[in-house]
C-alpha cells in the first residue's frame, strides 16, 4: 500500500507540445506494472484544450467542475458539464477541453499498453474548436 497525502505532490503545467492554452495536471495514480491504470485531475482554463490524440486502450473522462467540450474526429462537438462521463474507445481520435469562456476540470482515466497511454497529434485549430 502506498499513501499520498492530499497536496503532497505538486501540480504540473501540461506541456505546450500537447495542449493549447493553460492546463494544469494533478496526479491521482500511475500504478506500477502489471497494473496499467493512469489517472489525473486536469484543470483547463477558458479556451484551453488538448491536441488531437488517441489512447491505445481507450479513455474515460469524468467532469467535476465548469463546462467544456469534446469531439471525436468527424463527429459533433459534445458539451460537457459537471457529472458527465465520457468514454472514448481505443484508437478513437479526439480532443477535449474547456469552453471558450469557462474553466473545466475533469478526471482522466486510461490504461497503459506497453507503457504508453496516449499518442499525441497536431493541435486543434480555432476553427474546429469554436466553429
Amino acid at each position: 500500500m502506498k499513501h499520498f497525502s492530499g497536496g503532497s505532490r505538486p501540480s504540473r503545467r501540461a506541456p505546450s507540445d500537447w495542449f493549447t492554452g493553460t492546463v494544469w495536471q494533478d496526479p491521482i495514480v500511475e500504478a506500477p506494472a502489471p497494473a496499467r491504470l493512469r489517472a489525473l485531475v486536469v484543470h483547463f482554463e477558458p479556451g484551453a484544450r488538448t491536441n488531437w490524440h488517441t489512447h491505445p486502450l481507450g479513455q474515460t473522462l469524468h467532469v467535476v467542475a465548469g463546462s467544456g467540450r469534446a469531439q471525436s474526429e468527424g463527429g459533433p462537438i459534445v458539451a460537457l458539464r459537471p457529472g458527465d462521463t465520457l468514454w472514448i474507445a481505443p484508437g478513437e481520435r479526439h480532443w477535449h477541453g474547456a469552453g471558450p469562456e469557462t474553466n473545466m476540470t475533469h478526471i482522466a482515466m486510461q490504461e497503459a499498453l506497453d507503457g504508453e497511454t496516449v499518442a499525441w497529434q497536431e493541435p486543434v485549430v480555432d476553427a474546429d474548436y469554436d466553429p
